[in-house]
């Protein structure tokens, strides 16, 4: 494990750039980025295009380690290279951001409220992988759908089993149980959520280091607790589908949780745009998503 780029993720000031949207979710990415899906043909086309967006945003002027302490790849964009760099090199040499990797295979379907992760086979070999391309940590993603406590458990153990292997690997995962923004009992999902998390937590091996990314959320500063937990190197925040503005607003409310912002970052960029105009919009978002990160 890189120490400089763990004290960084640790001790700095900024968040955490989300560029990992994967073979389901690229089109729709694309889409937002006005290239519609006759404009290719075929996933080679469709990840060599998604590269160019993402290249776009790394490259920008406004894409700066001043702000962005890290970011979130995809496993193709890991392979890819920026300026003849692999893309995890380009992040850390050129920008000074550090880089993860995505490496959970979507989600299965919903059972007690609540999509755990699909097997993700071969996770030995993508480990290997990352570990080579020089990623610092991985993140994987569940959802919660309502306040069910045997689907959160279900979540939280799978998670942190998971992570487990991933950090005896020399990498630290970022553990998501993401809980749904739009459920009535989001609250009480988030209670249970916390419970758990924390069950998992103090049986940890000594010295193993995750990350937590979690919804914002409903009571404010619900979980300062967690970030004072020796395993735990940040607690970071997802958008979870709040528009920019709100998710700032509301992430602001919570002392020391800071962004790991996808759709909120790439909010309103297209490939139509200047490079002006891009990097004018890009540089405005990431300054508000920083400030209501450093509160």
């Amino acid at each position: 494990m890189n120490k400089e780029q763990l004290d960084r993720i640790q001790q700095g000031k900024g968040f955490i750039a989300a560029l990992d949207q994967s073979g389901g979710s690229t089109p729709k990415a694309l889409q937002q980025y006005g290239i519609e899906e006759d404009r290719y043909s075929g996933d080679d086309e469709m990840y060599a295009l998604v590269h160019e967006m993402r290249t776009r945003i790394i490259k920008s002027p406004a894409f700066d380690s001043e702000y962005i302490l890290g970011a979130i790849l995809f496993e193709n964009t890991m392979d890819r290279t920026i300026d003849g760099q692999f893309t995890a090199d380009f992040l850390w040499e050129k920008k000074g951001i550090v880089p993860f990797l995505k490496v959970d295979q979507g989600l299965a379907a919903e059972e007690n409220g609540v999509q755990v992760m699909k097997p993700i086979p071969g996770l030995d070999d993508l480990l290997k992988r990352a570990v080579g391309k020089h990623i610092f940590g991985t993140k994987m993603r569940s959802v919660i759908k309502q306040a069910n406590a045997e689907g959160i458990r279900k979540v939280v153990e799978q998670q942190f089993e998971i992570g487990k292997q991933i950090a005896a690997a020399g990498l630290v995962p970022i553990i998501e149980p993401e809980v749904d923004i739009h459920i009535p009992d989001k609250a009480e999902a988030e209670s249970l959520l916390k419970d758990e998390i924390q069950k998992q937590l103090n049986v940890l091996d000594s010295g193993v280091l995750v990350m937590l990314k979690l919804s914002i959320p409903t009571v404010v500063d619900f979980y300062r607790d967690l970030m004072q937990d020796p395993h735990v190197v940040r607690v970071v925040a997802l958008s979870g589908g709040y528009p920019q503005k709100q998710a700032n607003e509301l992430l602001a409310k919570n002392h020391g949780l800071i962004a790991s912002f996808s759709r909120a970052l790439s909010q309103g960029l297209t490939a139509q745009q200047s490079d002006e105009d891009f990097n004018a919009l890009l540089r405005e978002t990431i300054q508000d998503i920083y400030e209501a990160s450093i509160t």
